[in-house]
Parts: structure tokens; C-alpha cells; sequence
């Protein structure tokens, strides 16, 4: 077992653009061989693109790229600057004398921090292409998750900043891998503990509250922005999958949301995760031993990302903590 990246599966790059005049950014992974590709969908506020394409039952095997980006609705834009880096590479599906890349993406509501006509656009994608490599993708407050804040059931002036996080999982020559931002209306809960690691603070803000215990002893959640949140992921592996299994593996993935994310899928959030097989191991995996290790690194990701993530405020910008420099009386 390793902490990795998602870079850890061969065939793998990603690349992230942060938009330094306010937070929030883009992340895209990019399998310029083409990788076959699947999705979930749990939250009940997804922001999506080309997501039907991956239904087993349509034509489309591989997608050449996956695009997770801040900025709401608007953010899908940035998916067009992904394309067209592609597309000056030769990279798509041949028809005719074209080649069009496949590019399914997602986004996260991080329009309440900073000056919200800010947003990543298709040049904010085709930036994040160029920096993509292969090397340990940064985490933190870069990329998708730049602008991305948890614990917002209790207002977002009782929250704590999110972030993106990546790991990866090796098992009998086979790697899982994960990246997820985390901008989700729950806490942030480590599964080996049982500890609440970063969410809803309390009305004094010196203290995590626990959302769930507090919604359970009958304290009502604030009221806020609808669909003002989402938790976003792609895993990766070097297994050979069929479509059918990259779906499957996809909403397998979903179980780590809901071991380190309380309460998760919600009204919401649009959580989404994507599930990409490189192949590159020229192995058939197990899908129970691979929906098991996909989990696991799910929920590994999400506690990289919050741990990662540093505090932000001023110029506009909310004060809002960080785990890693929270203060716990």
C-alpha cells in the first residue's frame, strides 16, 4: 500500500490551473491513449458534461480526458479548452478526416468565495492541460479545488476549507488510483477513528461541532445557497475493464464518500465520480478486490485533501480555517 497519485497508473496525467484572482480553478486528468471510462452520479445537484456518453449502453468506449472544475454551471466551459488542446495533438476519435476528443467533466459550486464572475474558463482548461505531467499531483487549494470549502450545513461562515487530494492503492501488480475535490455540506471524517478531522464548526467557531450528532439531537441546518456544494473524483487503474465494469468500479468508488463525508450525497451535493482503465497492466482485475481497493483510496483522498488545504481570507474573501492549522481546544 502506497499514498501515491493519481499519476501512479500508467497512462495517467493531470494537471491543474488556479486562478490566482480569486479561489477557484480547474483539474484535468488526461489519458491521451484513451482510457475506457465510467461515471456515478449520487448527489442530487450534479453540474455534468458528456456524462450519458459513458453509459455502457451507448457507442463511445474511451475518453482522451476528464475535466473536474470550480466555478459552477460556468465551469463546464473549461472543457472546451481541453478539447481543443487535444485536438492540436492529433488526440480524439476518428470521424472522417476529424478527430474529437472525448472530454466528460464535472463542476463545484465556489461561487460564494471571492468575486463570483470570476470562473474558470476554456482557456482555464487549456492551461491546466499544458501543465499536466506525470509527476505527484499537487494538492491543497489548487485546481478544482482551490475555491472548495466543507462543512456548510451549519452556514458557510461556520466552515472549513476543502481542497483536492490524490492517493493510490497497489495490489498484486494492479494500481488504483484517486483524485477528489472536496467542497461537500458535510464533515470530513477519518474511517480508521471515527474522528471528525474538519466541517461544521460551532456558533463560536473554536470548535467542531459534529453536523450529524447536532442534527440528531434536533439543531436545525442554516439556510443556504441550494446545490451550493459537490464533491468531485476520478479513479484510475491500470486494469482491464469493460465499460460495464468502469461503471461498476465508478459506483463502487462512491462507498469512500460515504466513510469520509458526513452526511454525503445530499440534496445538495452533486457528487460524481469518474472511473478510467488504462489497461496499461495488461491484467483483469477482480471487481470486488477493485471496488474494495477504489474505496478505500476514495476516502484516503478525501483526507489528503482537507489535510492539505490552507486557510484563507481577505480582499472579499471569507476567513475561513483549515484543518491543518485549526486550533482543537
Amino acid at each position: 500500500m502506497s499514498a501515491g497519485s493519481i499519476t501512479s497508473v500508467r497512462g495517467v496525467l493531470c494537471g491543474h490551473f488556479t486562478d490566482a484572482r480569486r479561489p477557484t480553478g480547474c483539474t484535468v486528468i488526461l489519458t491521451p491513449d484513451g482510457a475506457v471510462a465510467g461515471v456515478d452520479v449520487r448527489g442530487a445537484a450534479p453540474g455534468t458534461r458528456e456524462t450519458e456518453l459513458l453509459s455502457p449502453l451507448n457507442a463511445i468506449e474511451k475518453a482522451h480526458a476528464i475535466l473536474l472544475s470550480g466555478g459552477s454551471a460556468f465551469g463546464l466551459d473549461a472543457a472546451g479548452g481541453v478539447m481543443r488542446w487535444l485536438e492540436e495533438r492529433g488526440v480524439g476519435v476518428q470521424v472522417g478526416t476529424l478527430r474529437i476528443p472525448i472530454v466528460p467533466a464535472a463542476i463545484l459550486f465556489d461561487l460564494s468565495i471571492g468575486d463570483p464572475r470570476i470562473r474558470p474558463d476554456a482557456q482555464a482548461g487549456y492551461a491546466a492541460c499544458e501543465a499536466a505531467s506525470d509527476r505527484a499531483a499537487a494538492e491543497g487549494n489548487v485546481g478544482a479545488g482551490a475555491g472548495a470549502i466543507v462543512g456548510k450545513l451549519f452556514g458557510i461562515d461556520r466552515a472549513m476549507k476543502g481542497g483536492i487530494g490524490s492517493a493510490a492503492i497497489s495490489v498484486n501488480g494492479i494500481t488504483v488510483a484517486a483524485i477528489v475535490a472536496v467542497n461537500a455540506v458535510g464533515d470530513i471524517v477519518d474511517p480508521a477513528s471515527g474522528r471528525i478531522v474538519a466541517g461544521a464548526r460551532s456558533a463560536d467557531g473554536r470548535t467542531l461541532l459534529g453536523a450529524t450528532q447536532a442534527i440528531l439531537r434536533g439543531e436545525s441546518p442554516a439556510s443556504f445557497l441550494p446545490a451550493s456544494a459537490t464533491t468531485l473524483g476520478v479513479v484510475a487503474t491500470d486494469a482491464l475493464l469493460t465499460k460495464a465494469e468502469a461503471n461498476k468500479l465508478a459506483q463502487m468508488s462512491h462507498d469512500g464518500l460515504a466513510r469520509s463525508i458526513n452526511p454525503a450525497h445530499t440534496r445538495d451535493d452533486g457528487d460524481t465520480i469518474f472511473a478510467l482503465a488504462t489497461g496499461a497492466s495488461q491484467r483483469s482485475g477482480n471487481m470486488t478486490v477493485l471496488g474494495t481497493m477504489a474505496a478505500e483510496v476514495v476516502s484516503l483522498a478525501v483526507l489528503r485533501a482537507v489535510n492539505a488545504a490552507e486557510s484563507i481570507g481577505g480582499n472579499g474573501v471569507p476567513s475561513i480555517p483549515a484543518a491543518r492549522d485549526f486550533v482543537h481546544p
